[in-house]
């Protein structure tokens, strides 16, 4: 496939999978509420950024040896799983505060570095993510095509991730939208919490195939 084609059919199909609800969309929401745009913009180049894992394994075909390797998925739903509860427990964990339901006023998230880490390895742990880059790259990709050309397709997929989180915490961040979030407090972030919970359960409780 050239890379026209290929650019046109990993556009529709990555944005609609980036679009479905998942931890990813959660995760980008929780922070972004409970921190403010920056922390959810970092957290979105974060799980760009996680993106590179998934895309190199799959452009050396080790997508296929995961995906079919029983012992290896199962590692990989572990690891996946209980990040997503430790993830879910700190939201699940939120108190209300006087302060937190002030307009402009957020509580301090970590370092930079920190938020970055944390979208990167909510993204990278997921484990269903070489089954779907399988598929996917199964589409564009081909044994005589040239790096250059895959590494386009990855930059590309890896844009498409950051511009879509990116979209939805500029939503998040519009003062009417927040606001009324907001007002909810400490049962978003345990509302959201409570979903990425239960994500890292159902990846726990799934079958390796």
């Amino acid at each position: 496939m050239d890379i026209v084609h290929g650019l046109l059919a990993l556009t529709v199909i990555h944005t609609l999978a980036a679009a479905s609800p998942g931890p990813d969309f959660v995760f980008v929401s929780q922070q972004t509420l409970a921190h403010g745009k920056r922390t959810g913009l970092l957290c979105s180049l974060g799980i760009a950024l996680g993106l590179s894992v998934h895309i190199a394994y799959s452009a050396f075909g080790l997508a296929a040896v995961v995906a079919h390797c029983s012992g290896l998925l199962w590692w990989v739903k572990i690891l996946g799983g209980s990040y997503l509860i430790y993830l879910g427990t700190k939201g699940l964990r939120a108190k209300a505060s006087p302060g937190k339901n002030l307009p402009g006023v957020k509580r301090p998230a970590g370092s930079p570095l920190q938020t970055i880490a944390s979208g990167f390895l909510c993204n990278a742990l997921n484990p269903k993510a070489p089954i779907y880059f399988l598929s996917l790259f199964t589409l564009v990709l081909s044994p005589d095509m040239p790096l250059y050309q895959i590494a386009i397709f990855g930059i590309w997929i890896m844009l498409i991730q950051l511009c879509w989180f990116s979209l939805v915490v500029l939503v998040l961040s519009i003062p009417s939208v927040n606001s009324r979030f907001q007002r909810a407090g400490h049962w978003i972030d345990r509302l959201l919490g409570g979903a990425m919970v239960l994500l890292g359960i159902k990846v726990l409780m799934s079958k390796a195939r």
